[in-house]
């Protein structure tokens, strides 16, 4: 299968070496110096599984190796109209974009330039960061939960399906996509707002009481308003999920991919976060109090950085 991954950061540039790994064919879109390096040296990573690179075919003009049957969409979602637009005309006959991004709301967007029918939605479920230029560290998990956004089980999906298995990154294949996406939501608009904001790794937000207690409360909120969007979540659900977090990863090496961002002076993916809750939250007539607020801090974080004195 031709591939294109569509933001080749560290989320991105994972997902597509597991899969040239497995053999497919692969493109990875990407700008800047980690375009750069990948082209001039490779792509290296630094795994729990064991290190490797690859010799990759790197670009930032998608159309270069059009068409393509799958495109993995994981450009940052504030970029996702300009990144759409550059796909228009790239995909083949019968291709599919698949959106891996943060957020619930992204599946719309993409509809606006893409059949319905080409496009499908999935969760990245992994710890990676871009540590330089074309080296990313991944320290935990690496799997795609996805499916089609009518919930049917088509032999397209089961393809995909059985290429992810393959290259080690299968998570599973829903007929609930959007209980699977607010699910993802609830994680992110809790740990990726906490610990940006208290510049802490997940393990050190987890570990102070009041951190804790302030994800819970997030995770609570998001949970409520997700419900009232439809999506079948349960909130005995939450304490249960913190504390696998808490035994199965290792969270003193996991920085939320919002940390990141600001750790590096980027712009921050708040908007399509804690933005999407407080957006669904008032069409619903839900008070977020705890959402409210983050996103604001946020918005004023990433807003004095934009327009501070260069």
């Amino acid at each position: 299968m031709k591939i294109l991954v569509m933001g080749a950061g560290a989320v991105g540039a994972y997902y597509g070496a597991r899969l040239q790994q497995a053999g497919e064919d692969l493109v990875l879109c990407a700008r800047g110096e980690n375009l750069r390096a990948m082209r001039e040296r490779g792509l290296v990573v630094k795994s729990h599984k064991g290190d490797f690179k690859l010799a990759v075919r790197a670009t930032d003009r998608p159309a270069d190796f059009a068409p393509y049957d799958l495109v993995l969409f994981a450009v940052k979602s504030y970029d996702t109209e300009a990144s759409a637009r550059q796909l228009v005309g790239c995909l083949a006959p019968e291709g599919i974009i698949m959106t891996i991004q943060n957020g619930v709301e992204n599946e719309d967007l993409l509809c606006r330039h893409f059949p319905r029918t080409a496009v499908m939605g999935g969760n990245s479920r992994v710890g990676a960061e871009l540590v330089t230029p074309g080296v990313v560290m991944h320290t935990a998990l690496g799997i795609i939960e996805f499916g089609e956004l009518d919930g049917a089980e088509t032999p397209r999906a089961q393809r995909l399906a059985e290429m992810f298995k393959q290259a080690g990154i299968f998570g599973e294949l829903t007929n609930d996509l959007k209980t699977l996406r607010w699910y993802k939501l609830m994680g992110n608009n809790s740990t990726n707002t906490v610990c940006t904001l208290s510049l802490s790794t997940l393990g050190q937000a987890f570990r102070d009481a009041d951190g804790y207690s302030l994800v819970r409360t997030l995770m609570e909120e998001t949970v409520a308003v997700g419900c009232a969007e439809g999506a079948k979540m349960d909130p005995a659900k939450i304490e249960p999920y913190l504390q696998m977090v808490l035994k199965n990863l290792n969270v003193d090496a996991i920085k939320p991919s919002t940390l990141q961002d600001f750790e590096r002076g980027k712009r921050l993916e708040y908007d399509a976060i804690c933005g999407a809750v407080v957006r669904a939250a008032q069409r619903h007539g839900i008070k977020v109090p705890a959402t409210q607020t983050v996103n604001t801090l946020l918005k004023l974080l990433d807003t004095s950085r934009v327009n501070a004195p260069k």
